[in-house]
């Protein structure tokens, strides 16, 4: 077996298309190189388009064919959009990864309409009309793959973080009752629930020993996750290695949240 042909066997998902919302940086970032990494074509979405070429770049660099689809997940006419250039360009869609969120540190009381809204409406009416638009494709198929980024915080409460807390919280359970519905005709949907991740998210706060310490002294692993671990996880969940896994939410946090 020559060397490309030995490269390609250890890809799981060569000529498969994925859609990575929120994929311009973090998390997203991480989980669209991954998917190139094992031979995908990725579908990079988010609002920021120069964010997204950079990734797409290196991306491409991977040996991965990508497309950059600038996008608003809480508008309905900007994901339908999404879908349809990825079908033009690629002719199907495989695996649905909805990551795009936003939080707000706010006490509740304090809380305005608006930054209520915009945790929700982000994360979580993001998370449905993706699933809508992309479900309805993977149904004329009988099969496909959603994988939706919930929190650790959707299982634990923490001050301050109360839409995002509920956002993820309620997409737990979206998950649980879509992979249900799906089921029926082979599609799956399941959810990843992560907890401190290195990212650009984080910076400050990892540059702030004493925050930083804070931080990692509640986590029984004693760090941070890499973003590739859960590029990895997320990989896994989109491949044939995991079809009996339907409706499940894998907690990835270093045992922060069971403590």
């Amino acid at each position: 077996m020559g060397g490309e042909e030995t490269r390609l066997a250890g890809q799981r998902m060569v000529g498969r298309t994925a859609i990575v919302t929120g994929a311009g940086r973090g998390l997203g970032r991480a989980i669209a190189l991954g998917f190139g990494s094992e031979g995908a074509h990725v579908v990079l979405a988010a609002r920021s388009i120069e964010e997204l070429e950079a990734v797409a770049a290196e991306a491409r660099s991977l040996g991965a064919r990508a497309l950059v689809v600038p996008t608003d997940v809480t508008s309905s006419a900007s994901v339908d959009d999404l879908v349809g250039a990825t079908l033009a360009e690629f002719g199907t869609i495989d695996v649905l990864v909805n990551n795009s969120g936003v939080y707000e540190d706010v006490p509740m009381i304090e809380m305005s309409d608006e930054q209520w809204d915009r945790v929700v409406s982000t994360n979580l009416r993001g998370t449905f009309l993706c699933s809508r638009a992309v479900g309805k494709h993977f149904m004329s198929r009988s099969r496909g793959r959603a994988i939706n980024i919930a929190s650790n915080l959707g299982l634990v409460g923490r001050p301050g973080f109360s839409a995002y807390c509920a956002s993820k919280a309620a997409i737990i359970n979206f998950t649980r009752a879509v992979a249900l519905e799906w089921a029926r005709f082979g599609g799956q949907m399941n959810a990843i629930a992560p907890g401190y991740f290195e990212t650009d998210f984080n910076t400050a706060l990892r540059a702030d020993h004493a925050a930083a310490t804070k931080v990692v002294d509640r986590i029984p692993a004693k760090r941070m996750g890499m973003p590739d671990e859960l590029a990895t996880l997320c990989t896994f969940l989109a491949c044939e290695a995991s079809d009996f896994i339907n409706g499940e939410t894998v907690v990835i946090d270093g045992g922060e949240s069971i403590r």
